[in-house]
């Protein structure tokens, strides 16, 4: 009788410690994910450098031709400041987002 029960007991702790080591790869689905969201990221960051360097050569340009109306002259100095607060909270997102991965994986 000792025999069974110390032979059950060992046979459920060793099958407790080594259902908690998983060998499963990750699922094709999550990789597909994942590999989107990195294109896609990718994709903004290139699109985003030149968007912003023409939205500010643009204000620019606003202010420059402006010939002292006043209008044209804040909206071009909207123009550059919205363009770069937004090419910064992008590459400040992207920096985030790296710190993350990096910390993750």
């Amino acid at each position: 009788m000792k025999k069974i029960l110390f032979t059950t007991i060992l046979f459920l702790s060793i099958l407790l410690i080594f259902t908690n080591m998983s060998f499963a790869a990750t699922p094709k689905l999550v990789n597909k994910l994942n590999d989107a969201f990195e294109d896609i990221e990718s994709w903004i960051i290139k699109i985003s450098t030149p968007a912003a360097a023409v939205a500010v050569c643009t204000g620019a340009l606003m202010r420059k031709f402006s010939f002292g109306d006043e209008e044209k002259i804040r909206v071009g100095k909207k123009l550059i400041t919205g363009s770069l607060f937004s090419y910064g909270f992008i590459l400040a997102v992207d920096l985030i987002l790296s710190a993350i991965q990096s910390l993750i994986g």
